[in-house]
């Protein structure tokens, strides 16, 4: 392991905080060589120079070198492994070496992997493997082997979902220790009858569904936070009520690791700019621990590296600070971090705007813009409101794209990325998606190209998410719309959040173009799974 100097907290408004040490990974094979700018040495201060110096060699050089961090380390770069430790010392080194001066803020998070699937059965009176659709294993489960009586707590007058059971630990009395606990959802969390159970010596915990209508299936739950030590599974109204009688006897098999890790969100600024209108471009590092994470979201990470190391040598207006955050596929827990940090110092005020960038790769693109004003997307369900400058952000980037002559369209401020800490405080957010399990449509294949009927990301959060499963015509079209936005409002923000400065520059394009959205959209908004544990059950309701 690369050693990592870290630094515990991440204050720009003070003095710098550097990281000491860190070496780059040497990548080799995959998409293409790691090309250098072609305006390295210059100050790329126009949007053109800057989108020629963030090449796409040079983007998709970074996915080989994360491509071969993942391939060192089991296939992935999940935050709490190895793999995501070697990408943030990748990082670091490319920025050093392109003269800043990164910080690494160190958390700790709750760490989560099923290790292998989990198994249900029966033994008596009847035979039975319960098949794996039937049941789920908790998030946050402990692991082990139990074998033994199948004690029903408290479910009688429960099978349509009233009652309590498990939620006290009277419901115990007298269960025998190391039986298998069989409870019934409602009435409180998941998490308070396993630890109920498990202080009666409960060797496992068997949680089923009600027989209320839509209620029945197998129960897709978390615990909240790693503490229980014994397995957990969530079944099915069937499965529950198949195990309840006198001398039911069966297994459970669960494998996991669930316990607090450390992790990391990276941090570098340009030396120059208002440090009181900071222009804030990031993406998620870490990717799930399934697959190395190339589309989702090395495709971002890798972007905005290519811009801030051509960048460097800009005199800005405004200090633009690029983030690399860790944990975002257990629930936007580097952003999380970060945000509710800067908002304890007082520095949250300091943020003039926040600009993501989640999944910029697809292999069947759509060029989606977050939708600030929530035109296409109103306030509700899967849709949080812009916060005010959103809309002119969106507007923007379709008008940028209209200046290429290429069609956008829109997408929800859905909670699925990083923006939504950003968001939740009022802060001005934009950014690109181009898709990740939806299904593109007829109307958005004639205007982007790809295949009607199929996901954007057939790879997404998939073992196969690694160089083969970008697409480098969106990778290099969205590079470029970030390198142009990041320099237009590190230049000027005033249309956004009528501060920052007055500057104007040649960093704009030529003529005058007024981009609208068109061809719909997608509402999933980012790269975070639509039932990913942070939004799993956590009551029995």
């Amino acid at each position: 392991m690369i050693p990592i100097a870290l630094l515990k907290r991440a204050h720009f408004g003070r003095a710098s905080l550097a990281f000491v040490g860190g070496l780059a990974l040497v990548a080799s094979g995959g998409l293409a060589a790691n090309a250098g700018p072609t305006h390295e040495n210059s100050n790329n201060n126009t949007s053109q120079k800057l989108r020629t110096a963030v090449s796409v060699d040079r983007v998709v050089g970074h996915l080989d070198a994360l491509d071969a961090i993942a391939d060192a380390n089991g296939g992935t770069r999940a935050s709490g492994t190895q793999g995501y430790d070697d990408s943030v010392d990748y990082l670091v080194g490319k920025l050093r070496a392109a003269g800043y001066s990164p910080v690494v803020q160190e958390f700790t998070f709750p760490y989560f992997q099923q290790l292998s699937p989990s198994v249900l059965t029966q033994t008596s009176p009847e035979s039975r493997v319960y098949p794996s659709d039937s049941f789920a294993t908790m998030t946050y489960s402990g692991a082990g082997n139990a074998a033994g009586t199948i004690t029903t707590v408290d479910t009688t007058g429960a099978v349509d979902g009233a009652g309590t059971s498990g939620c006290e630990s009277e419901d115990f009395a007298g269960f025998v220790a190391g039986s298998i606990a069989l409870v019934q959802r409602g009435s409180c969390p998941f998490a308070q009858k396993a630890s109920n159970a498990e202080a009666a010596g409960a060797s496992a915990v068997v949680i089923f569904n009600t027989g209320l209508p839509g209620s029945t299936g197998p129960i897709n739950g978390t615990l909240g936070a790693p503490g229980i030590g014994i397995p957990v599974l969530g079944a099915s109204y069937e499965v529950g009520t198949d195990l309840i009688g006198d001398g039911v006897t069966g297994t459970v098999v669960v494998d996991t690791i669930s316990e607090n890790r450390a992790t990391y969100n990276v941090l570098a600024e340009t030396a120059s700019g208002d440090a009181g209108n900071v222009v804030m471009v990031g993406a998620h590092l870490d990717s799930v621990v399934a697959g190395p994470g190339i589309n989702d979201n090395g495709s971002g990470s890798a972007a905005i590296l290519a811009v801030a190391e051509s960048m460097h040598k800009v005199k800005t207006a405004n200090k633009v600070r690029f983030a690399w955050w860790g944990a975002e596929e257990q629930g936007l827990l580097g952003a999380e971090h970060y945000v509710a940090d800067l908002a304890a110092s007082g520095e949250l005020a300091n943020v003039g705007l926040y600009l993501n960038f989640d999944m910029i790769g697809s292999p069947n693109f759509g060029r989606f813009v977050y939708d600030g004003d929530n035109s296409a997307f109103p306030v509700g369900p899967g849709a949080a409101e812009g916060p005010a400058g959103s809309g002119q952000i969106e507007q923007d980037f379709h008008d940028y794209f209209a200046a290429e002559g290429l069609p956008s369209g829109e997408t929800a401020f859905s909670g699925r990325s990083d923006y939504g800490p950003f968001i939740a405080e009022g802060i001005p957010a934009g950014g690109l998606f181009t898709g990740a399990e939806g299904i593109k449509t007829e109307e958005q294949a004639d205007l982007f190209g790809g295949v009607a009927g199929a996901p954007y990301d057939a790879c997404y959060h998939a073992e196969c998410d690694d160089t083969g499963n970008v697409s480098i015509e969106s990778l290099d079209q969205m590079s470029d719309a970030i390198a142009h936005l990041t320099l237009t409002y590190a230049m000027n923000t005033t249309a956004v959040n009528g501060v920052g400065g007055n500057v104007k520059g040649n960093f704009k394009q030529k003529g005058s173009f007024e981009g609208n959205p068109l061809g719909g959209g997608t509402e999933s908004g980012g790269g975070l799974h639509p039932e990913h544990d942070h939004d799993h059950e956590l009551a029995d309701r």
